[in-house]
């Protein structure tokens, strides 16, 4: 059993696959492990871990930073909850966090509905309100009209608010998981099994969860020369490592390979669901901004491109794990016959002006998109979408569909330089936290064309 301390790290560890904790302070965690079992790593592994963790918050800005250590969250209904709780007496006591179940929620909303004759649904403020005959039928003759009606529109905006809410938390977590993949859905025994797992897997999904940089050219790849170093650690104690955790993160073929097919299965069960549901969310942005041009996603006004870049995002994450987990068990067919294609984010008109003005374009995966079937048409079963329609618009556009992701899981490519990570201010990289800061309070970098200038000077 881990000693208490490697307890406290790890549970740190593990709470960090739900928060936006910069790698370097992750990689100062994974030091903290290592001291407290005892561990004393490799020289690879702890020049790697030395040269992130040189730069944790801890030892450079003690624990500060301009920028949130957690994903946003929906406001939950603890407002409309004791709204509630003072015009029906008789709701039994809730804890303190119901406002953020939408069980709690939906429950309390029926059980106050039961006390005014008001069924779940009935919003309709000019059909489904009781007349004082029907009031007095119901037993609640003794309420007045303008205490029944408070009552009433009380329940119809809890019963919006519930709606808001589930949709905020469907689309956080479509943020974190096209962000970090599963590693958030790990239980505490999965993830604190073999402390090496736990560090490789922590580390991987808090450079997954970075931010990205406002940039002409590509953003960072995850997989660093810090995450190689923990990976070579994996790979020296295969026996103990829990393959099936790491798949969470990194479907690479060699993880992959000693996962059981019951194991692949299940992972694949839960890709699949998760990309209809991103493909929902896809397409209800797609409907509400239908002026998108398919062939320059360009943002124009009127689009919900944070919405839209969000599911893009979970999209190419779950498509990427779907793609590896077919291939590993062999489904070559399927994508014969089902090959949906890969989703570009909208881009600022601003990023487009410094594409242009620095002698680039579009990327030619915008003109592969464009001309394949949308892919929640294809989930659906509306369009057809073949590997080899796949491969036919990517030799028009001179891409090469295997290396490009198209039809075939990614290359495995070779670990990125580690970097710091830098303080953003709408994605423009800055001096220090304190600049930041002040920058971010004033406004500055937000308006059309200003974020282009500023990454050229700054």
């Amino acid at each position: 059993m881990p000693s208490h301390p490697a307890e406290e790290q790890l549970r740190h560890l593990r709470a960090s696959l739900r928060l936006r904790k910069r790698p370097e302070d992750i990689a100062h965690l994974v030091q903290e492990l290592f001291t407290a079992l005892r561990i004393t790593p490799d020289p690879a592994t702890a020049t790697a871990l030395e040269k992130a963790a040189a730069h944790a918050l801890s030892k450079v800005w003690h624990g500060y930073t301009s920028m949130r250590e957690d994903f946003a969250r929906p406001v939950g209904a603890r407002r409309q909850l004791g709204r509630a709780a003072a015009l029906f007496p008789s709701l039994p006591p809730l804890p303190g966090d119901a406002g953020d179940d939408p069980a709690r929620i939906e429950a309390v909303i029926r059980r106050a509905g039961e006390e005014i004759g008001r069924e779940y649904g009935e919003n309709d403020f000019g059909m489904d309100r009781l007349n004082r005959a029907e009031r007095t039928e119901a037993g609640i003759g003794e309420l007045s009209k303008r205490q029944y009606n408070k009552r009433f529109r009380l329940l119809r905006r809890m019963e919006a608010k519930l709606a808001r809410l589930l949709h905020e938390q469907r689309r956080r977590e479509v943020v974190v998981t096209g962000k970090g993949a599963l590693a958030h859905t790990l239980s505490y025994e999965e993830f604190a099994g073999d402390p090496d797992t736990a560090a490789f897997v922590a580390y991987l999904t808090a450079r997954g969860y970075m931010r990205s940089v406002f940039t002409n050219g590509r953003q960072r790849r995850p997989y660093d020369e810090v995450a190689d170093a923990l990976f070579q650690r994996l790979r020296a104690a295969e026996e103990r490592t829990n393959w099936y955790a790491v798949a969470h993160v990194h479907p690479v073929p060699e993880v992959l390979g000693h996962l059981s097919d019951d194991e692949l299965v299940r992972l694949l069960v839960r890709w699949n669901r998760f990309l209809r549901e991103v493909a929902e969310l896809l397409e209800d942005a797609w409907n509400r901004s239908s002026s998108i041009e398919p062939a320059s996603m360009v943002v124009r006004p009127g689009h919900d491109s944070s919405t839209w870049n969000q599911a893009a995002q979970a999209w190419s994450t779950a498509r990427a794990h779907w793609f590896a987990l077919m291939t590993e068990l062999g489904q070559e067919e399927v994508l014969d016959r089902v090959c949906p294609g890969k989703v570009p984010r909208l881009m600022a008109a601003d990023v487009a002006y410094w594409h242009r003005r620095s002698g680039g374009g579009l990327h030619p995966d915008t003109y592969v998109w464009a001309d394949l079937p949308r892919p929640w048409q294809v989930l659906r079963g509306e369009e057809e979408c073949p590997r080899s329609l796949v491969e036919t618009v990517c030799a028009r556009y001179g891409v090469d569909p295997v290396a490009g992701g198209w039809t075939a899981p990614r290359p495995v490519a070779e670990p990125a330089p580690f970097r710091r990570t830098p303080e953003l201010v709408h994605g423009v990289a800055v001096a220090d936290p304190l600049v930041a800061s002040a920058l971010r309070s004033a406004g500055v970098f937000s308006g059309k064309g200003q974020r282009a200038a500023a990454a050229e000077w700054l």
